[in-house]
């Protein structure tokens, strides 16, 4: 076993840290939640990383967003994450997707080999589409709903999309789900904190909420895998 994960072994097992060297998991949405993923996959060993996002650090995220620095401001996410990916575990596959994901290229990130995806984006459209897509391709998915105009991230809980309440996000995936008649549960991570009231033109956001859902995503993914 690498020395790199060799603390990881003592907690899962050999076996386990094999497995995870051996899966892919797509991340849709690298931004302030979706970063943490990363940075929790990278750091357990998962094999293969599919990173799909078309922005590129502004200075706005400096408070949330992990690979946001002064040394990186104005640089793809994406190309960013695969350097920084490749400095924590230099056997690690990434594949980047340098797009926004919608309908018009719904089909592409699909053609890879995917074994979980975890959607941290936060278009509603982009949202219904990876769990429609996702359930037709039987990929395993979390969906994370709104952690902006948060405060409390001990509020951040897991559980089916059925059960969630206090995000208009949740709100509206509930009730595509329900229209669509998914029967399978759709894992989410959302909010039991009411919104706190801000600008309604601006998404505000405390670096401690987002990085805990993402930490919570990746969490699931990797016990579901062990």
């Amino acid at each position: 076993m690498k020395e790199e994960l060799i603390r990881l072994e003592k907690v899962i097992g050999e076996e386990n840290v094999r497995m995870l060297t051996q899966k892919t998991v797509c991340i849709v949405g690298c931004g302030g939640v979706g970063g943490y993923v990363i940075e929790a996959l990278a750091r357990s060993g998962i094999g293969t990383l599919i990173l799909v996002d078309f922005d590129q650090i502004e200075l706005s995220n400096m408070n949330r967003q992990i690979i946001a620095l002064y040394s990186t401001l104005h640089r793809k996410k994406v190309d960013v994450w695969k350097e920084r990916i490749h400095e924590i575990n230099k056997d690690c596959q990434v594949i980047t997707y340098d797009l926004f994901y919608d309908d018009n290229c719904k089909d592409q990130i699909f053609e890879e080999k995917i074994d979980f995806l975890v959607d941290a984006c936060d278009t509603m459209i982009v949202k219904k589409l990876l769990i429609k897509m996702c359930h037709k391709k039987h990929i395993n998915l979390i969906t994370v709903c709104g952690m902006g105009k948060k405060l409390d991230p001990t509020k951040v809980k897991i559980s089916d999309i059925r059960d969630t309440n206090y995000d208009p996000l949740a709100k509206a995936l509930r009730k595509y789900v329900k229209d669509e008649k998914f029967r399978d549960k759709v894992i989410c991570i959302s909010s039991t904190e009411e919104p706190i009231k801000t600008n309604k033109t601006m998404v505000t956001s405390m670096m401690m909420v987002p990085s805990t859902a993402g930490i919570y995503a990746a969490s699931y993914v990797i016990n579901s895998i062990i």
